[in-house]
């Protein structure tokens, strides 16, 4: 079987490109000099050889099956046969998102183990600050779904009601309590209607720090001699800056304590805010990813009144801007693949994958997830939302797609989806 190959652009290309648009020289030693601030990994896209012809007809033949109608799909981009190099994972990596939080409350340090122990290379804790300036491992800065602190009559007076980038919410807030004083509190199931087997583990476990999760990982890299990564996500990194609790400061002081500053660190920085990205590529030089949600607009876009929303960072344009700043996009999945709006059915998928590829940029996708709920109507089974459907269609499409990385809640589900799927590139190249 002849296998096509396409090449994509190098990312020394286009970030030569963006430094001749600026109105500076594209030579080679302004280049160097770029590689040299950045930590100077060079990051050559190479596409070739990894989507095969007959994955494209794989592809078409399951969103036939799944009867879906519209025009012209596009076609699955290549994946990047370097990616598994330079950031020394698997490719397509899995992410535990959140931990395993299919299995045990979310962001508690059995969640992140057990997503090791399921064959997760990369463990993902939300972070926000404490009273102390301490960052921990939570969803939301607001904790009354997340822990059992509304049922702690010494913290009642803690309850407030506060706008965060523009909702307004009543509950706890982790910025209302020092450090020592989160630490008595348990974590409980976020969603015990959906995950009623969770609420088993509820008050067992503690809201750990980012030094807690740092130490797992490294305690589980010399266990099971897997590098394992840390993926932590600053959330509402405007708001915790206008209350002086600043993140990335906090954050870039942490890693840096621990040696994992530089593009060689098993770390990997997320945000929705691109202002919290350029700050940390200053201060600590990791690979930073721009997360793209479903509609709306990055909170620091608004504070500050730039119009631009997420579907103008996806366009060309947009992609290209975050080349500037940023290794990755983290699109929600429906951005890859449109459900219908009427149907919930899934759609042909757009061409974000192969778009941001041509850019060097890496996409990892959000959230998987195995209950019918999360799953479009294709690929449901039965009508409890919190059963569980066909999830592994939903991995073997995104896999076949050229996704470089997968949020999961079900870390041994992406895990043995991806198996399969290397066991069909494996033959399909014989």
């Amino acid at each position: 079987m002849e296998i096509p190959a396409t090449f994509g652009v190098s990312r020394d290309l286009v970030i030569a490109g963006l430094h001749h648009a600026r109105g500076g020289s594209a030579g080679g030693q302004e280049l160097a000099d770029d590689r040299e601030e950045r930590g100077a990994l060079v990051l050559t896209r190479t596409r070739a050889t990894a989507v095969l012809a007959a994955g494209v007809a794989v592809v078409s033949a399951m969103l036939s099956s799944l009867a879906v109608s519209g025009p012209a799909e596009a076609a699955p981009a290549p994946r990047a046969e370097e990616v598994a190099e330079r950031l020394s994972l698997p490719e397509p990596a899995v992410i535990g998102h959140r931990g395993a939080s299919g299995y045990r409350p979310e962001h508690t340090l059995a969640a992140y183990k057990l997503a090791i122990q399921m064959g997760a290379d990369v463990i993902e804790p939300d972070l926000v600050s404490t009273k102390d300036h301490v960052l921990v491992a939570r969803h939301e800065n607001e904790i009354g779904g997340t822990t059992d602190v509304a049922s702690r009559p010494e913290f009642a007076n803690r309850k407030k009601t506060k706008v965060i980038d523009g909702q307004t919410i009543t509950g706890w807030f982790t910025e209302d309590f020092t450090l020592a004083e989160l630490k008595t509190l348990r974590a409980k199931e976020r969603i015990p209607s959906l995950r009623p087997h969770n609420t088993l583990y509820d008050g067992r476990y503690q809201v750990p720090t980012l030094q807690e999760v740092i130490d797992l990982a490294r305690e589980e890299t010399r266990r099971t001699g897997r590098r394992i990564w840390i993926y932590p996500e600053t959330k509402h990194p405007t708001y915790f800056r206008s209350i002086g609790l600043p993140l990335e400061e906090a954050l870039a002081a942490t890693l840096k304590r621990n040696g994992w500053a530089g593009r060689n660190a098993p770390v990997l920085i997320q945000s929705f805010e691109p202002g919290a990205l350029q700050r940390l590529d200053r201060l600590v030089g990791v690979r930073l990813v721009q997360l793209i949600d479903e509609k709306g607009a990055p909170a620091d876009f608004v504070a500050k009144g730039d119009p631009r929303t997420y579907d103008d960072l996806v366009k060309p344009e947009g992609l290209k801007w975050i080349a500037t700043f940023a290794d990755g996009i983290g699109p929600a999945k429906k951005r890859i693949v449109p459900w219908d709006p009427r149907t919930q059915q899934a759609l042909p998928p757009t061409t974000l994958v192969r778009d941001a590829h041509e850019l060097g940029l890496l996409v990892h996708s959000w959230t998987f997830r195995n209950e019918n709920q999360f799953l479009p109507a294709d690929l449901r089974r039965g009508t409890d939302p919190g059963g569980y459907g066909d999830a592994y269609a939903e991995y073997e499409t995104f896999y076949r797609l050229g996704v470089d990385g997968v949020f999961s809640d079900n870390p041994d589900t992406a895990v043995d989806a991806r198996a399969d799927f290397w066991e069909q590139q494996e033959r399909q190249a014989s």
